[in-house]
């Protein structure tokens, strides 16, 4: 978040450095009266792009305390209906925890994620088409060795945007084990890199999830995948 100052008033910019779009929110802990549009405010920020969130009168501009909060995706996104291959090479399928597992996946964000127990050092492959949206490569730790949340995302990950507007998340790889970079275009079954242990993790595994902003909020997709020995079937999650 930035400030650009602009004939009495300031404009407050949201930069986005990722491959993909986020939906960011602009608010304020005191008055911003004459802010246009008001706040809170809500923009999409197109990859690698900024856009103007709100603007203020000069004086509120420099006296308000503002937040921005940001989430990957589009809120317009529209999921088709699609078969992701299996996103490992030469591993056979051991699901640690699927839908709805009461260990991570409780929350809207991963309910319908899916943990492959594999070895480390195994390759990644993209499960379906797409444009690496974002990647982070050098968290080193793990649950059993440094504090760690039960957001998968605090790991070693890389997040594909997909066509119709939805994210794969492939979570937990090891360090410096990202062998793709963002913006660059990945085909299914091309290597996304190297699984680990890393983050909020107990074991080696594979954290797998497809996910949608739904306006601020991410969440997570119920999916079809193809294995190695045919379709893959998954449990529905239980009530909460």
């Amino acid at each position: 978040m930035r400030r650009q100052p602009a004939a009495g008033r300031v404009g407050i910019v949201a930069e986005n450095t990722l491959a993909g779009p986020v939906e960011v929110l602009l608010t304020a802990d005191g008055p911003t009266v004459g802010s246009d549009p008001p706040l809170p405010a809500r923009a999409t920020v197109p990859a690698h792009g900024r856009t103007v969130v709100a603007w203020l009168p000069d004086a509120t501009g420099g006296a308000a305390a503002l937040a921005l909060r940001a989430v990957p995706g589009h809120p317009g996104a529209r999921p088709r209906d699609v078969e992701y291959a299996y996103p490992l090479r030469g591993a056979p399928v051991r699901i640690a925890q699927g839908f709805g597992g009461g260990f991570s996946h409780r929350h809207d964000e991963h309910r319908y994620a899916v943990d492959f127990a594999v070895d480390e050092g195994t390759p990644v492959l993209a499960a379906r088409d797409g444009v690496v949206m974002q990647v982070e490569a050098d968290v080193w730790g793990n649950a059993r060795t440094a504090a760690a949340t039960d957001d998968p995302a605090r790991a070693n990950f890389v997040r594909v945007l997909h066509d119709d507007g939805t994210m794969a998340l492939y979570a937990h790889l090891q360090r410096g084990g990202v062998i793709v970079a963002p913006g660059e275009r990945v085909r299914r079954g091309d290597i996304l890199g190297f699984s680990g242990d890393t983050g909020a993790s107990t074991g080696p595994h594979l954290h797998f999830a497809v996910q949608a902003n739904r306006g601020l909020r991410l969440e997570s997709l119920p999916f079809r995948m193809f294995g190695p020995g045919g379709v893959l079937r998954f449990a529905e999650p239980g009530p909460d």
